[in-house]
Order: C-alpha cells, then sequence, then structure tokens
C-alpha cells in the first residue's frame, strides 16, 4: 500500500510476575554476555502479560527491547540470541516501503518505494510521482551495495512483488494513462520487463498491490483503489476484489470480494488456506478511521468441478495498531504482517504469539535466509536475525 499503516506505539503490559520481568528468574534460560546483541545486560526480548493487558493494566515502556513475546512459542522462532539492526538510513526519500522480494541466485534484494515526487513532465501521468526500485547486493550480512534499478521500460507505479521463474513478478498500479497490472521483471540487467496482465475482460484494474504465485504456477493477487483515491489512476471500473491468473491458459477469475481495501496475500505452507489483509483502515487520502477493518481473513481452498474455489471466510486476526499490510507464513504456519508498530505474528490458529517492534510500523519485509528478515520502515532498512529454523515459507530456505 502506498501510504503509512499507522503510528507506532512502544508501550505494552508487562507482566507483573518478578520471575517473569528480565533480569529476573525464568524458566527460559539465561544467555552469556557473549550471546547478548546490543542490549548488553538486557534481553533484547520482553514476556507480555496476557490477563494484564486484557484487564488494562499499567502501561509500561519497553526500554528499547525490540522483540515482545506473547506466548513462550515466539522464543522459539526468536532463538538464543535474536538481533534487530539498522542496515541503511536514506532521509532522501522513502525508498524501503513494499515489494521485499529476495533474489537467492544473486543474493540480491529488492525493493520498491513509496511514492517520491517526480519534476519531470512525463509524471503528469502519475500525479507527479514516482516509484523507485532499489536493488540490495549481500557479500554478506553487513557487506552489500545499493544500486537504483534502471529498467528500460517504466514501472508504471510498482509495488507488491514476489518470486517468479528466474526473477520477480510485480503489480503495477497503473497510471492515468497505462493501466495497472502484473509486470514480470527479470532479475539481471538490464532488468527487461514483460507485462503478464494488464485488464479483466477489457475492464481495467484498480492499482493492484499485492500479489502470490501458487505451486500450479497460477498468480493471485489483490485490486485496491489507493491509485485512484491518490490521484494516478482513473474512475474506478471494478470492485476491490482478488483475482487467480493462469499465465499458461490467460483465464482470469474474481475468488474473493467484500473487502474494505485488499492489501497483503499469501498462501499457507501448505496452500490449503490464503490469507488477505484488509488495510480500509487508511485510505488513500492518508485518512484513518479505528472502525474500519484492520483485519486479516483467512479463506480456505477447495476445489470444486476442477477449480479452486475459495469458502469459510473467517476473521484470523486483526492488528491492534495501525493495519496489517504485507503478509508472509513461515514454515512452520506461523503468520506475519507488517502493521503500525512493527512486525506482528500470530499462530496458525490465530493467536498473537509475539511482535517484532519498529517505530514508526512496517509496510512490509522479506524473509532471506536461515532466520534472516528486511524489514521496510520507509527511510530505513532494518535486518532482524532470528533462528536459524525459522524461514519463510515462499523460499524455505
Amino acid at each position: 500500500m502506498a501510504d503509512r499503516i499507522g503510528l507506532s506505539r512502544n508501550v505494552s503490559f508487562f507482566d507483573d510476575n518478578p520471575r517473569l520481568r528480565p533480569g529476573g528468574a525464568s524458566s527460559v534460560p539465561s544467555r552469556s554476555s557473549s550471546q547478548r546483541g546490543p542490549w548488553s545486560d538486557e534481553l533484547p526480548w520482553q514476556r507480555i502479560n496476557r490477563q494484564g493487558e486484557a484487564l488494562w493494566h499499567t502501561l509500561f515502556n519497553t526500554n528499547n527491547r525490540p522483540f515482545l513475546v506473547y506466548d513462550d512459542s515466539f522464543l522459539t522462532l526468536l532463538g538464543p540470541s535474536p538481533q534487530l539492526e539498522l542496515l541503511i538510513e536514506d532521509q532522501r526519500a522513502p525508498y524501503f516501503h513494499e515489494a521485499g522480494v529476495f533474489h537467492a541466485p544473486s543474493n540480491t534484494l529488492f525493493i520498491t518505494s513509496n511514492q517520491i515526487p517526480d519534476k519531470d513532465p512525463a509524471a503528469v501521468s502519475t500525479a507527479n510521482k514516482t516509484i523507485v526500485i532499489t536493488k540490495v547486493e549481500f557479500f554478506s550480512p553487513k557487506d552489500f551495495t545499493r544500486d537504483k534499478v534502471r529498467c528500460p521500460e517504466r514501472n508504471y507505479m510498482a509495488n507488491g512483488g514476489v518470486n517468479y521463474r528466474d526473477g520477480l513478478l510485480l503489480c503495477a498500479q497503473g497510471s492515468l494513462n497505462e493501466p495497472g497490472g502484473l509486470i514480470y521483471m527479470e532479475a539481471k540487467r538490464p532488468h527487461k520487463t514483460t507485462t503478464l496482465l494488464n485488464n479483466y475482460h477489457g475492464r481495467q484494474f484498480n492499482s493492484p498491490n499485492d500479489v502470490v504465485v501458487h505451486s500450479d504456477g497460477t498468480i493471485w493477487f489483490t485490486d485496491p483503489i489507493y491509485g485512484y483515491e491518490q490521484g494516478f489512476r482513473p474512475k474506478p471500473q471494478l470492485s476491490q476484489q482478488v483475482y487467480r491468473f493462469d499465465p499458461e491458459t490467460g483465464d482470469i477469475r474474481v475468488v474473493a470480494d467484500g473487502f474494505g481495501r485488499p492489501n497483503g496475500i499469501c498462501f499457507a505452507p501448505s496452500e490449503e488456506c490464503v490469507y488477505i489483509t484488509d488495510t480500509d483502515y487508511v485510505h488513500g487520502d492518508g485518512t484513518t478511521n479505528l472502525a474500519r477493518a484492520a483485519t486479516i481473513y483467512a479463506f480456505d481452498i477447495v476445489i470444486i468441478s476442477g477449480s479452486p474455489f475459495l469458502i469459510n471466510r473467517r476473521v484470523f486476526a486483526m492488528a491492534d495498531t495501525g493495519a496489517p499490510d504485507g503478509i508472509k507464513c513461515d514454515v512452520h504456519g506461523n503468520v506475519y504482517s507488517g502493521c503500525g508498530d512493527g512486525v506482528n505474528v500470530w499462530d496458525s490458529g490465530g493467536s498473537l504469539i509475539g511482535k517484532i517492534l519498529v517505530e514508526g510500523g512496517i509496510a512490509n519485509f522479506c524473509f532471506g535466509r536461515e532466520g534472516e528478515m528486511w524489514l521496510f520502515n520507509e527511510h530505513k532498512l532494518w535486518r532482524a536475525k532470528l533462528a536459524d529454523g525459522t524461514k519463510g515459507a515462499l523460499l524455505g530456505i
């Protein structure tokens, strides 16, 4: 989504039991000083007392500990020495916003920016805004180069993305003159792009936002109206829906509707369930309303007459701060989403088990190798290191 997802709230409810406070006795083994991160004599995580929170208990400050533990299962995901560090800060523009595609063969991370003012006369069709694709090539976790992707063709306000073939698939939101749709971009220079889809049976999409690829090769994506609200797309011709596209046959189908602003999308590791976020909480003009949806919905995928359908729509979770934007699963089935206070993590049953706090919130994020995550905080790119076994379901590495 091309906007902020909410304000951070760096407060929470700490357990009143001194055995569970940092520095007190605990059932979790303490770590030696050599194992600790930059928090020295403090553990980098803080356990939350759910009963105290439920009763609107006393607010405490997190003392800059970035990992909140709501359930001990989150400790397994964190591992013995979780870390959160700032890799890049660039106040010139919000370069770190969406997509988040890690191309493993080249150790390269691709990220789309938020909207940046553009004085080029050609940018009138995008309301004098542009979106930049950044690539970060890693030689080690802290040794990398950063460059701007210079596509031979315009990216037409690229937003969400996913690994596809030997490169990446991007949601092109479109412009006042160009339709939105799905664009394949090669991972290697010169990053040639190919449009795969740009209409629904002759009607233009609104502004495709996020995309995921099923193991059968079909492409599923969301299509809210943020581009129209932000002035770079024409009046909508379609409802705000979720689509399934088969690039082999050209079949394009609506698979879900009834959203305020459909946004992030991902499959459970089994692909028997799909998660879709609704960010109706924030509209394209930047206005927010706590009474609107900030919700993750889950659907079961079933085959009827040889075709997949979504059934059993249900509320999976609701974000308590901001709205859940980008969404991904790990190989264990836990669900992660970028929210107004950082990355929130739920187990497959919808219970909040932990948070990675980042001031200002996280729009999207990406898994790397063996517990590595990159978090996109507009002007800042963060790196989190969790347990080696905490791997993203998309790549499983």
